[in-house]
């Protein structure tokens, strides 16, 4: 079982490194499963919508809701969140090769969310490679125990893990 994750403290900057590795694999051949987000209409206070794109060929489905101007809490709409993982979930088969999480949020530090589809993707000796924030690090530690290794956001980092995960699986 592989199970890799990246993190960064510069906002986006994990969504923006799933999303070109997504667009890479896919080019090279590999099934991918799972969700890659981008962050659109981004306001000059850096709030943005959030949309996720399921792997490998959609639907985007936007999983913010927007909360009103003086809003300060999350923007996250849990129900399209879960809509997301519902159609993951349901295309996740032995063929995926890798499944991208683009974040282990709150909803999944929770069991919500997509880590009932981590957990069926690692059953399926399936990698997975999530992005992880500062905040759920202890609660995706606690779910991932010793089988998640952190990798830096570089291309050859992130090669040579894909690399070593898909011979293992071999």
């Amino acid at each position: 079982m592989q199970l890799g994750y990246v993190m960064s403290r510069d906002k986006g900057a994990v969504d923006r490194t799933l999303s070109a590795l997504a667009t890479r694999l896919a080019a090279q051949g590999l099934r991918l499963g799972g969700v890659v987000q981008s962050n659109v209409n981004c306001q000059p206070d850096g709030r943005c919508d959030m949309d996720a794109q399921v792997l490998p060929d959609g639907p985007v489905i936007r999983i913010s809701q927007s909360l009103g101007a003086g809003a300060r809490g999350c923007k996250l709409d849990p129900g399209a969140l879960e809509d997301a993982a519902g159609l993951v979930s349901g295309r996740l088969n032995a063929d995926t090769d890798l499944l991208i999480v683009n974040k282990f949020g709150k909803h999944e530090a929770d069991g919500r969310g997509f880590r009932p589809v981590i957990a069926d993707a690692l059953a399926l000796d399936i990698p997975v490679l999530c992005g992880v924030g500062t905040l759920n690090l202890p609660a995706f530690q606690s779910f991932a125990g010793d089988l998640a290794e952190q990798i830096e956001m570089t291309d050859p980092a992130l090669d040579d893990w894909l690399a070593r995960s898909l011979s293992e699986r071999a």
